[in-house]
């Protein structure tokens, strides 16, 4: 038979280890935090400016007239969006691209988010179609990213 061995630890060892270890685990935590990649936001800090000021345009086609949809912009928000070559005969043949280009233009100068932009069922494609061209406008204007 083997003889039973008796091990005596002192507390003054088991407080030292258990302090090595929690500074050891302390190092590798603080060098896990310095050294991941610091990871960017999707959201554009509040003094970095998402637009190039300016009026920029687009061009839709409804049937056989041509529209340019005008959008001006600040370096943060939409400020109008309007259609510059509206004629009678566009609003007589398609007369829901007036009140369509409105409610646009006010869900976009309220800070809504083009993605955002609620489409009423009375005119969902007309409206579709106009913010097709904003949103083509509102990419010219974007500022690139670096």
């Amino acid at each position: 038979m083997s003889k039973t061995k008796i091990v005596i630890i002192q507390l003054k060892e088991i407080v030292y280890t258990a302090i090595f270890v929690g500074l050891g685990i302390l190092l590798i935590l603080l060098l896990i935090f310095m050294f991941l990649p610091k990871s960017k936001d999707n959201k554009v800090a509040e003094n970095e400016s998402q637009y190039i000021p300016g009026v920029y345009t687009s061009q839709i086609t409804i049937g056989d007239n041509s529209l340019n949809i005008e959008v001006v912009l600040d370096e943060n928000h939409i400020n109008a969006v309007t259609v510059s070559n509206l004629d009678d005969t566009i609003t007589t043949m398609y007369p829901l691209v007036v009140p369509a280009l409105e409610t646009i233009q006010t869900q976009l100068c309220n800070n809504v988010t083009i993605d955002e932009v609620v489409i009423s069922d009375d005119c969902k494609y007309t409206q579709m179609l106009l913010l097709d061209g904003v949103e083509t406008a509102i990419e010219k204007a974007k500022v690139p990213e670096s």
